[in-house]
């Protein structure tokens, strides 16, 4: 729920959506970009109670690909989710040090906008997050229960002074209004280009995956965090976007806003009070830090996970746990400081930042694809067991883990994990629909994230976020075959995993004394 903070993303991201669709193309897009990601989620919660493991995506690969492949692909899928979590922890708190920056402009007219100076301020927020992780600790939990409720109690005051202090539009004003600033050629494309904007909005609810190793009772409490923040933070973004727009006033006085957000103009337009815009503001901000702060946390744990497999240069050093506070510190230190360099995107162009928001959705939807993909291949071979299966009764058309128990000298690589459903899924035929519809809509939504936001498109606007994240792949096959094919030989497994999904402690007992984040 903190991590997702839907409301308050709708209103940091409003802007992309209006210029392109416009209030017609927000509503409607926000509602498909919410049933769809829904669909998305469901399938990652299916396999998070097949396997909650901290590695995710690229254990799930490892786990479903074919075992020529599995070592390869699950190496790339590690190093792409890592990369969206880094570049998730960049785009919130570029987002917090530029809101700050625009509730500056707003109270300080005289105040000269300078870039550099968000760059700073997203450094300042990503300071606290390193000292709440890493100093205080224990704090944490009790901490995102007071924002949690921050959250639900922000909501409530912001939407009611909008509702009594605005002028509401009419219903034609938003549901029927379409623009297109950004200069394309048909309407069409201008929904779908202003559509990442609602995308953009969903992502990150994988976040409670890569704490699975910290969660009691995983295989249920993961994919139940997962659905219920999905359907519930989706009920208070979808009120909030509402209530914006029937709230919204002269559209043109908030595309042209000196502060940088459209939402903090709406909130001037609505009280008519600097002070009331600004206290408004700074619950969007303080929600917006203490997100930067969750997702500090969840992209530790995704980087410690892949460098205790040795997916990472480093790895041994990267993976290590203090053992007063059994955190990640080193961890929670290299995601922070590759987060600040893409910050430093920012001071030369604010249009070339919007390329690392695109690459958060580029590499999360990269990451989630393959192995539903995957998921999906092996659903409709029959190959997944109902959940409780005992081992003896699960015909496996696949040489399996449990099978090495006669032949230890095999090597594991070359074998596959039993496919046992988890406590958590869509039984029969309306899983396999709903998967289906979840790699369809992840092809879609990976293609039109890599397109600028608007024409004509030069070097200045161009959307760089695909030669990112090809990078990034290339980049990892080169160092797969330098050093990683030695290093790297799969996931490691916990214990409770093992017993989920019946894999014999024998066969992976060099994985067993691993030395994890501290238990929440």
């Amino acid at each position: 729920m903190c991590e997702l903070i839907t409301w308050e993303t709708v209103l940091a991201l409003f802007s992309q959506g209006l210029d392109n669709g416009g209030p017609a193309g927000l509503v409607y897009g926000y509602i498909i970009a919410w049933l769809s990601t829904l669909s998305v989620y469901t399938v990652i919660a299916e396999l998070a109670s097949m396997a909650p493991i901290a590695g995710g995506q690229y254990y799930w690969v490892y786990m479903l690909a074919p075992t020529e492949y599995k070592k390869i692909s699950s190496y790339i899928i590690g190093w792409l989710t890592s990369m969206a979590w880094i570049a998730t922890v960049a785009t919130e708190t570029i987002f917090a040090g530029t809101i700050i920056q625009g509730l500056l402009v707003l109270n300080y007219p005289d105040y000269d906008l300078k870039m550099w100076q968000g760059t700073l301020f997203a450094w300042l927020v990503v300071a606290v997050a390193i000292f709440i992780n890493v100093v205080i600790p224990g704090l944490l939990p009790k901490f995102e229960i007071f924002i949690l409720v921050f959250h639900i109690a922000g909501f409530i005051g912001i939407m009611t002074t909008l509702l009594v202090t605005s002028p509401h539009g009419s219903a034609a004003s938003v549901f029927q209004t379409s623009l297109n600033e950004g200069g394309w050629p048909t309407q069409g494309l201008s929904y779908c280009v202003g559509f990442l904007g609602n995308v953009a909005t969903f992502v990150g609810a994988d976040a409670s995956v890569h704490m699975s190793e910290e969660i009691e009772n995983a295989a249920i409490n993961v994919p139940r965090a997962i659905t219920v923040s999905m359907v519930f933070n989706g009920l208070l973004g979808f009120a909030m976007m509402i209530t914006v727009l029937f709230c919204i006033g002269d559209i043109q006085s908030v595309l042209d806003s000196k502060t940088g957000f459209p939402f903090i103009q709406i909130f001037y337009n609505s009280t008519r009070s600097i002070g009331g815009a600004v206290a408004m503001g700074a619950i969007v901000l303080a929600l917006t830090w203490a997100c930067a702060i969750g997702i500090t946390t969840t992209a530790s744990r995704m980087t410690w996970s892949f460098a205790r497999d040795r997916g990472t240069p480093f790895g041994s050093f990267i993976s290590k746990v203090t053992m007063r506070t059994k955190i990640p510190m080193v961890a929670v230190g290299v995601v922070t400081l590759f987060a600040c360099l893409l910050t430093l995107i920012y001071v030369g162009s604010s249009t070339a930042f919007n390329d690392v928001i695109s690459l958060t959705i580029t590499g999360f939807y990269g990451s989630y694809f393959v192995p539903a993909a995957l998921l999906l291949y092996h659903r409709v071979k029959g190959h997944v067991a109902p959940h409780g299966t005992p081992p003896e009764q699960h015909k496996s058309p696949f040489k399996t883990l449990h099978d090495t128990v006669e032949r230890p000298h095999e090597d594991l690589e070359a074998v596959q994990a039993r496919l046992i459903w988890g406590p958590w899924h869509l039984p029969g035929w309306l899983g396999t629909l709903n998967n289906i519809y979840a790699c369809l809509y992840m092809i879609f939504v990976i293609f039109w994230s890599v397109w600028p936001p608007a024409t004509p498109v030069d070097a200045s606007t161009m959307n760089y976020s695909v030669v990112v994240t090809g990078g990034v792949i290339i980049l990892s096959m080169v160092w797969y075959f330098v050093r990683g094919r030695k290093e790297y030989h799969g996931p490691l497994i916990d214990d409770e995993v093992k017993r989920i999904m019946f894999i014999e402690p024998a066969m992976m007992s060099d994985n067993e004394d691993h030395v994890g984040p501290k238990s929440a």
